[in-house]
């Protein structure tokens, strides 16, 4: 009947829980909640929070190394965790709008967001540097050796006849012929201007990409050069290949591109799922990747050689924009006459970037159940919509295929509506009552001539939101509304 459907419809999109509000500590991660998240985290001078929904395939990805690190923490840093789905007002207050996001909270205030790794590893290390002290005191030869003898660069501050020095260390293990081992700060000293000198130096320029400092690293135009990298047990053989990146790296070094090391085993499922390379792809020599801050990849087809002549070729072609973009792509289906077309990432600019169609197109996961829950109201849309030659109903598997940039997915189903003449302009649909909806209707189409339905369900809902086009052009003809 309709009050169970709009029940149903009511849970999928919204995901509207009520919680008791009880603080309940599952492992040694805290579970806190619109009731008592101000209270607890008011006891703790430094807390990690990770915001997360039940649904979304990251936060799954993330809890088994997140709890491990609370139990490594336990004592020093409290971890805690909050179900958005059954939290919003709490996750609302502090701008939560993608999962999981992680905020490091400091006497219950938010101080700053979670910017570090994801992995159990380096969720510990980064946090034990957040509850530790700031700086340590260096008084002797003896404990300035052995502070910048360290995995990681180091930033050293000394006085000397009334002047501050500022030094930049970078990693024993990574020194070399084109670079600075030592960089010294010599502007003027202010906050600003020492965060910029570090943030500008401490990578250097050939980092060794890890799994903790991945997320700082890829928010960049990067080359990564993959190998069976070793610094503890062979690092003149890890730095030979990481010499020859950077002979050649150097060459462009003005050009905006960064370049890094990593070891293989490190990343092997990203490299699967990304950039389609096997484990045993490449043997003994390295594989090279380019990921831009678009989102753009590509991949060094060419083995690489020792002189250095492949790479040197390979970023030539970049450069110069002769490099055929890599897609990770289901393959285009043979036969797609179905009321909801298949799109797969080979196909997704023909089919919904065609300017003569208006397209709603779902991101979806196969395991994802409210997807599940959803197949049959899209599938009946599309029925309904089917002998309209101006309307694309589709849909595509976010898991198989890359999404094009301009199309945010974080959780699935995420549905988002292009129109023939804005497809650079992809709006995301999100439903919280029909006033809204149609409040939206009218601040896009900037126009007061969209007929004014009640809104009883998902389907017409959607189905006002495919005509609005057509009314915006003049079309005369009569809605038809769905059967309640």
């Amino acid at each position: 009947n309709m009050a169970s459907f709009l029940s149903l419809i009511s849970a999928f999109m919204l995901s509207v829980v009520i919680f008791s509000g009880a603080v309940v500590a599952r492992g040694d991660v805290l579970e806190l909640g619109d009731a008592d998240f101000d209270y607890l985290a008011a006891e703790h001078e430094t807390m990690l929070v990770k915001f997360y929904a039940p649904w979304c395939g990251h936060c799954k990805k993330l809890a088994p190394d997140f709890e491990t690190a609370a139990s490594r923490l336990k004592g020093t840093v409290p971890l805690a965790k909050v179900d958005c789905t059954a939290s919003p007002d709490t996750c609302g207050r502090f701008g939560v709008t993608g999962y999981p996001t992680l905020k490091i909270f400091r006497n219950g205030e938010d101080s700053s967001s979670y910017d570090g790794p994801r992995s159990a590893d380096g969720i510990v290390h980064y946090m034990k540097k957040q509850a530790g002290p700031n700086s340590v005191t260096l008084r002797s030869e003896a404990d300035v050796e052995a502070f910048v003898n360290h995995f990681d660069a180091s930033v050293v501050g000394t006085s000397y006849s009334r002047r501050v020095y500022v030094l930049l260390f970078r990693p024993p293990r990574l020194s070399g012929k084109f670079e600075e081992s030592v960089l010294r700060f010599t502007e003027t000293i202010t906050t600003h201007t020492l965060r910029r000198f570090i943030r500008d130096n401490i990578f250097g320029m050939c980092p060794h990409l890890t799994n903790e400092n991945r997320d700082k690293l890829k928010g960049q135009d990067l080359l990564t050069a993959y190998y069976d990298l070793d610094y503890l047990r062979n690092p003149k053989g890890s730095n030979y290949w990481r010499n020859r990146v950077m002979k050649v790296g150097y060459q462009f070094a003005s050009q905006g591109l960064s370049f890094a090391v990593a070891n293989r085993r490190d990343f092997v499922d990203e490299l699967e799922e990304e950039f389609g390379l096997g484990a045993s792809d490449g043997g003994d020599l390295p594989f090279v990747t380019i990921r831009t801050q678009q989102g753009f990849k590509y991949t060094m087809r060419e083995e690489f050689t020792r002189d250095g002549k492949s790479l040197e070729r390979f970023l030539e072609d970049y450069f110069a924009g002769r490099l055929k973009r890599y897609i990770k792509s289901e393959p285009i289906p043979e036969k797609n006459k179905g009321p909801v077309k298949v799109v797969v990432a080979e196909s997704f600019e023909e089919i919904v970037n065609d300017p003569e169609k208006d397209v709603l197109i779902e991101f979806y996961a196969p395991w994802c159940g409210h997807c599940k829950s959803l197949e049959p109201k899209y599938k009946e849309l599309a029925e309904q919509l089917y002998s309209d030659p101006n309307i694309v109903i589709a849909k595509m598997d976010a898991t198989a295929n890359d999404v094009p940039q301009g199309f945010d997915v974080q959780g699935f189903p995420t549905i988002y509506f292009a129109r023939a003449d804005k497809k650079d302009q992809p709006k995301r649909y999100e439903v919280k009552s029909p006033k809204t909806v149609i409040s939206i209707l009218h601040k896009q189409t900037q126009t007061s001539h969209i007929p004014v339905f009640p809104l009883y369900s998902f389907r017409e809902t959607l189905h006002i939101l495919m005509y609005q086009r057509l009314y915006m052009s003049g079309y005369k003809g009569s809605l038809k509304c769905f059967p309640l």
